[in-house]
């Protein structure tokens, strides 16, 4: 079976991709992957086959627009402040989606939801497509709102959200997307396309969010999809660091972009002093600064987390859905600093099943950060986190979702 994976989005909307396309190909099945042309070392060095894709409108995070919208943004709306250029690098990301299908022709298409010309290529190419999610939000439930969304309730709403989550790709792209479909696909013009998804897949775990029971036999959740590090191993540096002292905190917040990292780093530094505890601080796309030295902390570029948030006493982070997961993984309790996008949903999550906090990252202060460091040391958090971590940890996602597209892939298309 030769199957078509798209992605689109920063390193924690690839790096599960990555993982699914190795347990495909195990099972003899050949894997192309198409994601932005700043992840093509990764996805090649794990040996599958690349399409890069534009990488512009990945880049926009870190310009000065792109950190402004991000730091005032709240669930989808730092996306909205970016689109006047986005809009305009629409075209040539489709137009590489459409290329990279028509070298490869795959029997079925498992897609990111930014990946939004998919359902319109298989319409054109008559294969079954399958969204796969590494968070809710794609099909409606009464049971919570939209990930996207910065609520924790919205009643009789709730469904409401996921349809409007659902369509926005359509309104926000409606025009673009059915001009697209005439010119390249050579379909009729409409925004959405006429062929139905042959199914969805979230790829997390049913004991962080529970399956909503409306939810039908067409969704699966798999189980998170973990890329691990096997070859990997701690610089000596780092090791030594770990050796000289207690487990420390680590601090890090991935891709996103800092607009004042001096501030927020100071603010680490000083929170950690005063609890007295030990910091790895990772300096990832910018949130944090190189520029401050002390001995309780270690600075590092980045780091395989499955291989070095074992090591951690507890995890500080943006609350992105791959960071939340290792951190989850390792049954370590966490406090999630949310930038933009589902980050404040983890951060709820978190809170709710009583295994981390939900930070403001606008009114975070030495004094809030203290606090928060100390209540991660509370023994029913930490016993609750582990608890997590091993129910975490047994689960196999990426076998239980490879069963699950190859079932769809073996019905014909005339099947529901």
């Amino acid at each position: 079976m030769r199957v078509a994976i798209h992605t689109f989005g920063t390193r924690g909307d690839v790096q599960p991709y990555i993982a699914l396309a190795l347990g495909l190909m195990e099972q003899g099945h050949r894997v192309q992957l198409a994601a932005p042309v700043q992840f093509e070392n990764m996805v090649r060095d794990n040996g599958i086959a690349f399409a890069p894709l534009p990488g512009e409108m990945l880049a926009l995070i870190d310009t000065t627009d792109g950190k402004a919208a991000i730091a005032g943004g709240q669930g989808f709306s730092a996306g909205l402040k970016l689109l006047k250029h986005v809009r305009p690098m629409m075209r040539a990301l489709l137009d590489a989606e459409w290329k990279a299908a028509q070298a490869f022709m795959p029997d079925i298409f498992v897609y990111h939801p930014k990946a939004i010309a998919v359902p319109h290529m298989a319409e054109a190419l008559q294969r079954r497509f399958i969204l796969a999610s590494p968070l809710p939000g794609f099909t409606p439930t009464s049971a919570f709102p939209s990930p996207m969304l910065p609520f924790k309730d919205l009643g009789g709403l709730n469904r409401i959200s996921h349809t409007a989550a659902i369509r926005g790709a359509d309104l926000l792209f409606g025009k673009i997307l059915s001009a697209w479909r005439a010119e390249q696909l050579g379909l009729t013009r409409r925004r959405t396309p006429a062929v139905a998804l042959s199914g969805t897949l979230y790829a997390y775990s049913r004991h962080t969010v529970p399956v909503p029971p409306d939810w039908g036999r067409d969704v699966l959740v798999s189980g998170y999809w973990f890329l691990d590090s096997k070859n990997w191993r701690l610089p000596d540096d780092v090791e030594a660091f770990l050796a000289d002292g207690p487990p420390p905190i680590y601090v890090g917040f991935g891709s996103m972009p800092g607009l004042d990292p001096d501030r927020m780093t100071a603010t680490v530094f000083e929170a950690l002093a005063r609890t007295g505890k030990r910091g790895v601080l990772a300096l990832g796309s910018g949130a944090l600064s190189a520029e401050r030295r002390a001995r309780h902390v270690h600075i590092i570029r980045d780091a395989p987390h499955d291989r070095l948030f074992p090591h951690m006493h507890a995890i500080i982070h943006h609350g992105g859905a791959g960071t939340t997961a290792a951190a989850l993984r390792a049954g370590k309790p966490m406090a999630i600093c949310p930038f933009f996008g589902d980050q404040p949903f983890w951060a709820r999550r978190v809170l709710e099943l009583g295994v981390g906090l939900h930070l403001n990252r606008r009114a975070l202060s030495v004094e809030r950060l203290t606090a928060a460091i100390v209540a991660m040391d509370a023994p029913l958090m930490r016993r609750q986190a582990e608890a997590l971590g091993s129910r975490i940890r047994e689960e196999d996602g990426i076998a239980t979702a490879v069963r699950f597209i190859e079932a769809a892939a073996n019905k014909s298309l005339a099947e529901p």
